[in-house]
């Protein structure tokens, strides 16, 4: 089973979780900048940041077997924070490094104006640079924030086919269905979907424009959830075809649209060090 995980956040994880992924079948993933738990409190924080998904964890990634790419954005969370909002005029020197495959996470946390601001002025950006969006739909109050972040990608006049709406469930998928979007499902130990759920909405809608991530980060979460889906989809009648659909083609068609797509590790990142620094300890 060969497995593209098209959200997750490494710069949580660590080492034993690269060694893990890869031993399931993980030779690809796209880390998009989001919230890191604590706030940041300058735009200087996000620049070493966003430099350390081009760089440092590409790297990383690579020692492992694993192509690396990012998505860099300012996240929903903290567009509300004057102090970090300055980082929109920073996004274009990002948007065109190797291995930056789409603008993300944008979209709404607390659906504010200045969530609305921040969105669209980086759906802006997606447009000119011809960037695939990665969106992240709030966690309360769902179907609103669905109906409203569709508002606003329709507005931007981006192509829906260049949108992957994340973090859907029961009650948002038929919306961005409809809409033309690609679909994006987290799967989680605790909270958004289960595997078993998300085996039940395949059987329902089909495999076409569905991805499913791990969107695993510094909580409780799990970087192996795409290989356990995989395994339910084929309990469950799905073909192995069916299932590299989901796990490895789709992802590569939406973040292909990139044109930075480089899913050889070795043509993605690795090399003896990264500024100096190597991950290598002993034989392996």
């Amino acid at each position: 089973m060969r497995i593209f995980d098209p959200h997750v956040h490494m710069t949580s994880r660590t080492t034993d979780d690269y060694e893990a992924m890869h031993a399931v079948g993980v030779r690809a993933l796209v880390e998009p900048a989001f919230w890191l738990g604590q706030p940041r409190t300058n735009v200087g924080s996000f620049l070493d940041y966003f430099d350390g998904l081009v760089g440092w964890e590409r790297f990383r990634a690579a020692q492992f077997g694993i192509a690396h790419h990012c998505a860099i954005a300012l996240n929903p969370e903290e567009a509300n924070d004057p102090r970090c909002v300055e980082v929109l005029d920073h996004l274009p020197r990002y948007l065109v490094k190797d291995g930056v495959v789409a603008v993300g996470e944008v979209g709404y946390d607390s659906m504010t104006p200045e969530e609305d601001a921040a969105f669209a002025r980086q759906l802006e950006r997606a447009v000119v640079h011809e960037l695939p969006v990665l969106v992240h739909t709030p966690h309360r109050d769902m179907p609103a924030g669905t109906r409203r972040t569709l508002d606003v990608v329709r507005e931007s006049g981006i192509p829906p086919e260049r949108v992957l709406v994340d973090h859907l469930n029961e009650t948002t998928v038929r919306l961005v269905a409809d809409s033309g979007c690609w679909m994006g499902f987290s799967i989680y130990p605790d909270t958004k979907m289960d595997e078993a759920r998300m085996v039940a909405l395949l059987a329902e809608h089909g495999t076409d424009r569905v991805l499913v991530n791990s969107a695993a980060d510094w909580g409780r979460s799990d970087p192996l959830k795409t290989r356990s889906t995989g395994l339910a989809m084929l309990g469950a009648g799905f073909d192995e075809t069916e299932v590299d659909t989901v796990l490895w083609r789709n992802p590569v068609r939406f973040y292909g649209r990139s044109g930075r797509l480089l899913l050889d590790p070795a043509t993605a990142g690795a090399t003896d060090t990264a500024t100096g620094n190597s991950v290598v300890r002993g034989e392996r």
